[in-house]
């Protein structure tokens, strides 16, 4: 004799909400603390500057940082710090209120960026090259003051994977957003804690969250960005081949430079070499027309 069970009943839809949130924040702090792991990228007594623009990507970043130092295998302290770049109409009080009901140390910095920017970009022409840097050497300068250890970014591995390939197309190298690195400077440790979080995961905690999204109208209206252009092409690549940008994101952890093409990573001079001198380009091609176009691939 057969017996039939009744059917579950559904969870209301708030309780779902919730149980679907905690899932998700729970995948999410496993992927930020592995990252943190495979890179190191906090240690014991670092002091880290949690850079928050108001996006969800920061306001997720700092919120699964905060859950991981509960119980952290190291101490280490974090204090938020956000940059009012002065755009007209930001709503200066949102952040302030939302760190404060957090109970977590913070600091508001204020510099006119916005004007710069204005000023200087003809109209029509993208901001965001101008405004990065105006904007990283100001949260540069105050975490040298305050004796920062790190510096904690927002970028997800959406935007590593998009910067891959901003690089190969427009600037024709093989490069990318490391989760972690020393600035040019070399006085600061950037880390990327997101490095392994997908963007629609972030959307998704966010919009659970119910975090106070500023939106930045600066840039974020310009149509026109390189960026924008290769997320659209991911996003079609994603959409006929789910998974790819993860696949994607794996082949950057996983370099082979003997199977490229820069000698100054692998020794192919030394490959398979007999001994003695090797000729060098010049001597190739002497008496070739248009030699140095030949060199650069260049020659039509």
């Amino acid at each position: 004799m057969s017996v039939i069970l009744p059917l579950p009943e559904p969870l209301p839809r708030a309780r779902k909400a919730s149980h679907d949130a905690n899932r998700l924040g729970k995948r999410l702090r496993h992927q930020v603390g592995r990252a943190i792991a495979d890179f190191g990228m906090i240690e014991d007594g670092d002091k880290v500057m949690v850079c928050l623009s108001g996006g969800k990507d920061s306001y997720t970043m700092l919120d699964i940082l905060l859950q991981l130092q509960q119980k952290a295998p190291v101490k280490f302290e974090l204090v938020a710090v956000n940059l009012d770049q002065k755009q007209p109409d930001f709503p200066e009080h949102i952040l302030p209120a939302y760190l404060e009901s957090l109970g977590v140390p913070y600091r508001i910095l204020e510099q006119d960026t916005y004007s710069v920017v204005k000023r200087v970009v003809p109209e029509g022409k993208t901001m965001c090259s101008l405004c990065s840097r105006l904007r990283r050497g100001a949260l540069y300068s105050y975490a040298a003051e305050q004796g920062f250890t790190k510096i904690a970014l927002g970028h997800h591995r959406d935007d590593l994977v998009a910067t891959f390939f901003l690089n190969l197309f427009f600037h024709a190298k093989l490069a990318g957003m490391p989760p972690k690195l020393l600035s040019d400077d070399g006085k600061h440790v950037v880390i990327r804690p997101l490095a392994y979080v997908r963007e629609d995961d972030i959307a998704a905690y966010a919009e659970a969250k119910r975090f106070p999204i500023i939106p930045c109208n600066l840039c974020g209206s310009q149509e026109n960005l390189q960026r924008k252009q290769v997320k659209k092409m991911l996003e079609a690549w994603e959409k006929d081949s789910p998974g790819r940008i993860e696949t994607i994101a794996r082949a950057l952890g996983d370099i082979r430079p003997s199977q490229l093409g820069d000698p100054k990573l692998f020794d192919f001079l030394a490959l398979g070499a007999r001994g003695g001198a090797l000729p060098d380009a010049h001597a190739w091609l002497a008496g070739e027309p248009h030699a140095e176009a030949a060199e650069t691939g260049d020659a039509t």
